[in-house]
């Protein structure tokens, strides 16, 4: 008997200093599976054409992410790269609805008891 698989989107999201591209690897091999892959690239990053000094928040860094969550109407499987794992956190956050999981790949990954800028004071 053959067994069926579901078929997930996953929607990838950079760490600091990258862009969708560094999902290059991955996305074909999930997509070979069936997979639905969306990589952004998130404000002043990779192919977005936003620069550093047009982004006055983490909110706005984020917002390519946040626009896409809010563009949808499925649950996806977030997962998040280094500082991209912040993001996820974010859109976890602002679309608990529409997240059928968050994976943190060596990731920052935010707790209920510190601010999101805990991790850098303690360096």
């Amino acid at each position: 008997m053959e067994e069926k698989v579901k078929n997930n989107h996953f929607v990838m999201v950079h760490g600091m200093c990258h862009g969708a591209w560094c999902w290059y690897k991955v996305k074909p091999r999930l997509e070979s599976l069936g997979h639905k892959v969306t990589v952004l690239d998130l404000s002043a990053s990779g192919l977005n054409r936003k620069t550093l000094d047009q982004v006055g928040s983490f909110r706005e860094y984020s917002e390519p992410l946040l626009q896409f969550m809010a563009s949808i109407d499925e649950k996806v499987i977030l997962v998040g790269h280094s500082f991209g794992g912040m993001s996820i956190a974010l859109a976890t956050d602002n679309y608990p609805e529409k997240i059928s999981v968050a994976v943190f790949v060596t990731a920052y990954m935010p707790d209920t008891e510190h601010q999101p800028s805990y991790i850098l004071e303690q360096v």
